[in-house]
């Protein structure tokens, strides 16, 4: 089962850290490994498989959920969070590609070369428009790998077409992503309450998304957006006849 990043107290990358093991209730804690004999004697009921890490009581305080692990639910299922949202609506694109893109009508014109920003307004491009009518701001980082895979290519070469609509799309390389201890799962946030966090397969599906409004989770999430804002930055979007490297 794969690990995701929740959150840590160290500022250098090293240890302590917590991770959620996902697809199950359980916590794995990263920490410095337990020596003391006068500790390790007073501990109960130890197993033989059984370790012990130190860690800082804020770490806990900070990111330690404190409710359920949420339950898998269909996208269409907070369909109404990208109308009904007050402020803002932000989203951090980690991954390398994406089964819909590729699924897309739009993807042959690509590979051929074609403009892919010419077709009209579709529903999602009309509502962001008029969220941002509203005041309302709908924002993005995308992590960008050294080379572009396809699939951000195509994005790229998309990119006009959501910026148009009102959109604000910046730029991260992957690299500095980790350096900065940023998560490596796709999600949204929705005025800093509601965390959105998206569930893929190995060929780019999506499963579902988990509906978070646990607060350390939503703080995680508040802080890797406002580090994540910080450091990208805006690209003139391509005019959508970028050729495929295929």
């Amino acid at each position: 089962m794969p690990l995701r990043f929740i959150g840590t107290t160290s500022d250098d990358g090293d240890c302590p850290t917590l991770y959620e093991i996902d697809g199950s209730d359980e916590i794995l804690v990263q920490g410095d490994r337990e020596t003391d004999p006068d500790h390790l004697a007073q501990l109960r009921d130890v197993k033989p498989s059984e370790t012990f890490v130190r860690v800082p009581r804020d770490l806990l305080v900070r990111y330690a959920p404190r409710a359920a692990a949420p339950e898998l639910r269909p996208f269409a299922s907070i369909s109404h969070l990208f109308r009904d949202f007050r402020h803002t609506a932000w989203r951090l694109e980690t991954r390398r590609g994406y089964a819909s893109d590729r699924k897309s009508p739009l993807w042959q014109r690509f590979l051929d070369g074609q403009d892919v920003t010419g077709d009209p307004p579709n529903a999602w491009r009309r509502n962001v428009a008029e969220q941002v009518k509203l005041g309302k701001r709908v924002e993005r980082v995308r992590l960008l790998d050294d080379p572009l895979t396809e699939g951000q290519r195509f994005l790229r070469a998309r990119a006009a077409t959501n910026v148009t609509a009102g959109e604000d799309i910046r730029y991260l390389p992957r690299t500095q992503a980790r350096d900065l201890r940023l998560p490596d799962f796709d999600f949204w946030l929705f005025d800093s309450r509601v965390l959105v966090r998206f569930a893929f397969d190995q060929e780019d599906t999506t499963l579902g998304v988990y509906v978070i409004e646990d607060p350390a989770e939503v703080l995680a999430a508040c802080q890797a957006r406002d580090t994540a804002w910080h450091y990208a930055t805006r690209a003139n979007a391509p005019t959508g006849k970028v050729r495929s490297p295929v």
